[in-house]
């Protein structure tokens, strides 16, 4: 079974650049971030046509989750408030960040981890709160089912120096800092590994390049897209990889798949 997941950065503007890779990429589970629209407005029909189920969370033009996938997922849950019942996680899911649901005993969680905006910024202690009930949420998860899990998406945070084009200043930069690495290593630690790195060891491939200064073209990326399986699951992984083709069409998203296969 193949997992993509794709920060589309806006799934009207990407339409077509999606549908076209789907029909190249026809993988079994498709996780989308930054859909950047409300559930209704959603444009269903050019994926139901391939043979897609949706189950989609947005909002207006900010954030905003999907999963597409061949086959109907079971026991869809929306938001870190389907797990954790408390004032906190209803807080944090006005934000429509989190989705998830099951497959071949596998529950797959879409995650679009806030960017944080700049260090010791407002936004910067949200993403930080944000990753804490990340983890009690994966805890509970962990603790109620037998299912493996695959948790992927933008986690917008670069884990080690080479999932960066120069780890230089890293310490002082967003998405490098030593309290996001930190939080999200403390996510990790309650039972995830790194699918990517079990295939990948050398530096110099990314999944996120700015659209600024020739970003792409030179190759100047981060790698902030992440698949994370449970110890079975990555155990049985054969393979995981990143799909630069997408970034060098016209009008790309800034982000490209990432997809693994177990």
């Amino acid at each position: 079974m193949k997992v993509a997941t794709w920060n589309v950065n806006s799934i009207r503007t990407r339409q077509q650049h999606i549908v076209d890779w789907l029909q190249t990429n026809p993988v079994d589970v498709l996780c989308l971030q930054e859909t950047k629209v409300v559930d209704e407005d959603f444009p269903r029909e050019p994926f139901e046509k391939l043979g897609y189920h949706l189950y989609i969370s947005g909002q207006k033009a900010y954030n905003g989750v999907a999963i597409f996938s061949l086959q109907p997922l079971a026991d869809i849950k929306i938001g870190f408030s389907s797990v954790l019942e408390n004032e906190v996680a209803q807080e944090f899911d006005v934000q429509k960040r989190v989705i998830s649901g099951v497959i071949n005993n596998i529950r797959i969680v879409n995650l679009y981890v806030p960017n944080g905006a700049e260090i010791d910024s407002e936004k910067y202690d949200y993403k930080l709160r944000w990753l804490t009930v990340l983890r009690e949420y994966l805890a509970i998860l962990l603790a109620q089912t037998t299912e493996d899990i695959c948790i992927c998406g933008d986690f917008n945070i670069a884990l080690e120096d080479r999932d960066i084009y120069d780890p230089k200043g890293k310490e002082k930069h967003i998405m490098a800092s030593p309290r996001e690495r930190q939080a999200l290593q403390e996510v990790l630690a309650i039972g995830f590994k790194d699918a990517f790195r079990k295939f990948n060891s050398e530096g110099e491939q990314f999944s996120w390049w700015d659209y600024r200064h020739g970003g792409f073209q030179r190759n100047r990326g981060w790698r902030i897209d992440h698949h994370y399986l449970t110890p079975k699951l990555y155990e049985k992984a054969i393979d995981c990889k990143i799909d630069i083709e997408p970034r060098k069409l016209s009008q790309p998203s800034d982000h490209v798949p990432v997809i693994v296969e177990v």
